[in-house]
C-alpha cells in the first residue's frame, strides 16, 4: 500500500475515534499526571518524560493505530523544560492541538513549530514570576509567622496556598484545552513579568522585615548600616561575576558552623 494512502487510512481511523474525545475520565488523568512531571527527570531531556507520562491518555485515547500512536508519543519525548506551574497548561493546549491532528485539521508540522517557542516563552515566565517572586514570597510571609509566634497561620497560609495552586492548575488545564493557543494571549495581557518585579519589591521589605523580627537583641537602626552595605556589594559582586548563589551560601553556613572550630583552632595554633 503507498506511503500517503497508509497515512490517509490511519488518520482515518484516528479521527473515528477522535470525535468521542475528551471524555472527563482521560482529562483527569492527564490532569493529574501533570503533579508527577519531575518525578523523571533527567539530565538528557529534562522533563520529558514526565510530560511524554501526562500526555499519555489522551494519546491513546486519540489514536488507536499502533504506529500513528508510536509517532505521537515521539513528539513528546524530546527535550522539555519549563516552570511545573504550566505543565497543566501546556498539556492542555498540546491535547487539543492532538484531537485536531488526529481529525486532520492540523498538519503536525505546525504542532513541531509551536511546541518549542511555547514552552520556553513559558519557562522564562514561570522562572520569573513564580521561582523568583511569588515563592519568595510565601517563603518570607511564613518565616516573618513563625518567628512572631503565628505558626498556626503560616500552616493555614500554606495549606490554602496549595488549594489554590491546584485550582489554577486546572482551571489553566481546561482553558489550554479549550481555547489552546489563544489562550497564550489571554495570559500575555496578565502582565506576569512586570508583576514579578512588583513582588521582588515586596520581597525586598519582607527580608528586612524578617531579619527585625528574628533579631535576638535590641535594634539599633544604624547598627546595621554596616552589614547591609556588606550585603549589597555582596549581592553586586556575586551578580557581576557570576558566581553560583548556592554553593556561596552553603560556604557561608558552613564557615558559621564551623566558627567555634576555627576559634578553638587559632587560640591552640598561637
Amino acid at each position: 500500500m503507498p506511503q500517503s494512502l497508509k497515512r490517509t487510512s490511519a488518520q482515518t481511523g484516528a479521527s473515528h475515534h477522535a470525535g468521542s474525545f475528551p471524555t472527563v475520565r482521560v482529562l483527569v488523568a492527564c490532569l493529574l499526571r501533570t503533579w508527577l512531571v519531575g518525578a523523571g527527570f533527567n539530565t538528557r531531556g529534562m522533563q520529558n518524560i514526565g510530560f511524554a507520562y501526562a500526555m499519555d491518555p489522551g494519546l491513546m485515547e486519540l489514536y488507536h493505530d499502533p504506529e500513528m500512536l508510536r509517532l505521537a508519543r515521539r513528539r513528546y519525548a524530546t527535550h522539555y523544560n519549563t516552570h511545573p506551574f504550566w505543565t497543566p497548561l501546556l498539556v492542555g493546549i498540546f491535547l487539543g492541538m492532538e484531537r485536531k491532528i488526529a481529525k486532520g485539521l492540523f498538519p503536525v508540522e505546525i504542532l513541531e513549530n509551536v511546541r518549542t517557542t511555547t514552552i520556553y516563552t513559558l519557562s522564562a515566565i514561570g522562572d520569573s514570576f513564580f521561582g523568583g517572586s511569588v515563592l519568595v514570597l510565601w517563603s518570607l510571609v511564613t518565616g516573618c509567622l513563625y518567628v512572631s509566634g503565628h505558626g498556626g497561620v503560616a500552616v493555614a497560609l500554606g495549606a490554602g496556598l496549595f488549594v489554590s495552586l491546584a485550582l489554577f492548575k486546572a482551571l489553566t488545564f481546561w482553558y489550554g484545552f479549550r481555547e489552546g493557543l489563544n489562550f497564550l494571549h489571554r495570559l500575555g495581557r496578565w502582565n506576569l513579568i512586570n508583576w514579578g518585579q512588583r513582588f521582588k519589591l515586596v520581597n525586598a521589605i519582607l527580608i528586612v522585615l524578617f531579619w527585625a523580627l528574628a533579631w535576638p537583641g535590641e535594634i539599633v537602626w544604624y547598627s546595621w548600616l554596616p552589614v547591609t552595605f556588606c550585603f549589597g556589594v555582596l549581592a553586586i559582586t556575586i551578580s557581576a561575576l557570576g558566581l553560583s548563589r548556592e554553593i556561596l551560601a552553603a560556604f557561608l553556613v558552613a564557615v558559621y558552623l564551623g566558627l567555634p572550630w576555627l576559634r578553638h583552632l587559632w587560640t591552640w595554633l598561637f
